[in-house]
């Protein structure tokens, strides 16, 4: 007998960033063995908050520190790479220090334009929820932490 999940334990709860440099280009990221673009962050961690995840994560995946971060909401969308499964997703507009570069489970670190990526696999709360709120951003003053 085949036990299934209900919906509420197909969600991975986590924390990602937005980020945007002065040129208005935003970083995404690629996890190794993946194609999929999406945001840096992810999955919290015992009794940790979304933005000490964050934190914790930037710092692993790409090696820089997270200076602030203003929450932008809670955002779900099908998971990249977890086939039925849901993320929900705590977004951050993040400012951050350091060199960025991949480490840990990353394997490609871009900036981007968010109106020039038709070349780019993008994860669904990418392309659904963030991209949107870059280039919506872009017409308000952009998306300072």
């Amino acid at each position: 007998m085949t036990i299934s999940r209900s919906d509420a334990e197909r969600i991975v709860r986590i924390a990602a960033a937005i980020i945007v440099d002065e040129r208005g280009q935003t970083l995404l990221v690629r996890k190794r063995g993946t194609e999929t673009f999406m945001q840096a962050g992810g999955k919290l961690g015992g009794n940790e908050n979304a933005a000490a995840a964050l934190q914790r994560e930037l710092r692993e995946e790409l090696g820089c520190d997270m200076l602030s971060c203003r929450s932008l909401g809670l955002f779900r969308a099908p998971a990249a790479n977890e086939p039925g499964w849901m993320v929900e997703a705590e977004l951050f507009a993040a400012d951050v220090a350091g060199k960025l570069q991949a480490s840990g489970e990353i394997e490609q670190v871009l900036w981007c334009d968010p109106d020039d990526i038709e070349d780019l696999t993008l994860a669904p709360l990418t392309r659904d929820h963030v991209l949107p709120m870059v280039r919506a951003a872009r017409e308000y003053g952009g998306l300072n932490p």
